[in-house]
């Protein structure tokens, strides 16, 4: 972009939280990186000695893009293809340590940020994820500060009363996944079964791009027989599961030729799988190839 420092440059200083509030907004990496390079281009063209608060001034213009690219992608994202999931990241593996933190860029939390509107969505991240204060955001969003509290409250009942709790606990998440891909790998339809709760929930995103099933998958049977199907196909023969740390929690990545194809994200309650999803559109896997500190 520049040849200015880190230290001399506010926007390199801040990357990585605008960053995390771009991609808690619009829950894919490439959309994320758009609006990144749009807010360089406006901060690029700004009379700095006009900017008291350079972090403030550029966490309200990446909000606003963000926002501006959120609404206008609604009307795209309701006619996707199958289930919508968002874009998966890889996270440093100290970050799933970090319980609070960790939650805010799950899969399942960007899937329950989804049914926000894009205002209340943006609200919901600045209060509760980045602290800033009712009129903070009333000032960031050019909207009075009575509305910004009614937005935020509404915002924080919705999220709570759709985010369930699931099971955090690092080594029994270690033996889940690890008992899954070694199950996966072998085919061994009895093995994946038994980490499948009774009403386990399957949800694959292909985007059209790539065979995927287009509607949710119920029960440890229905679940674990698809899941081992799409494994046993020729166009996948060859393929080799790794763990790693995705959106914060441990998951599982599948290759083929050294490149991903595939990221499983799973919830976890009383030592089984509840909720699973699978990301296998090409499109949303290019995110993979990210630094692990792209989060703040």
């Amino acid at each position: 972009m520049t040849d200015r420092t880190t230290e001399q440059d506010p926007f390199l200083e801040h990357r990585r939280l605008l960053f995390a509030t771009a991609y808690r907004m619009l829950g894919t990496v490439t959309d994320t990186e758009d609006v990144l390079q749009d807010a360089w281009l406006k901060w690029n063209d700004t009379d700095r000695s006009t900017v008291r608060q350079p972090k403030s001034y550029l966490v309200r213009t990446v909000t606003n893009l963000s926002l501006n690219r959120l609404t206008s992608a609604k009307a795209t994202r309701e006619n996707y293809v199958g289930p919508w999931l968002p874009e998966p990241l890889l996270t440093a593996p100290n970050i799933a340590e970090e319980t609070d933190l960790a939650d805010t860029v799950s899969t399942a939390m960007l899937v329950v940020l989804e049914t926000l509107s894009p205002v209340e969505r943006a609200v919901f991240l600045l209060r509760e994820v980045f602290g800033y204060t009712h009129a903070e955001i009333a000032e960031t969003l050019d909207r009075p500060e009575p509305a910004i509290r009614q937005i935020a409250h509404r915002a924080k009942q919705h999220v709570q009363s759709r985010r369930p709790r699931f099971d955090t606990d690092k080594a029994q998440r270690d033996h889940v996944t690890a008992r899954f891909m070694a199950a996966c790998s072998g085919g061994d339809l009895n093995a994946l079964m038994d980490l499948l709760a009774p009403d386990v929930t399957s949800w694959s995103d292909g985007g059209g791009v790539v065979t995927a099933a287009r509607r949710p998958l119920y029960g440890p049977d229905h679940v674990a027989r698809w899941i081992l199907g799409v494994l046993a196909k020729p166009v996948v023969a060859g393929f080799v599961f790794e763990s790693a740390c995705i959106n914060g929690e441990l998951g599982a990545l599948v290759f083929i030729g050294g490149s991903p194809v595939a990221a499983f994200t799973y919830d976890i309650v009383d030592g089984r799988i509840q909720n699973l999803r699978f990301q296998v559109n090409p499109y949303k896997l290019k995110g993979l190839s990210m630094g692990t500190d792209a989060l703040g």
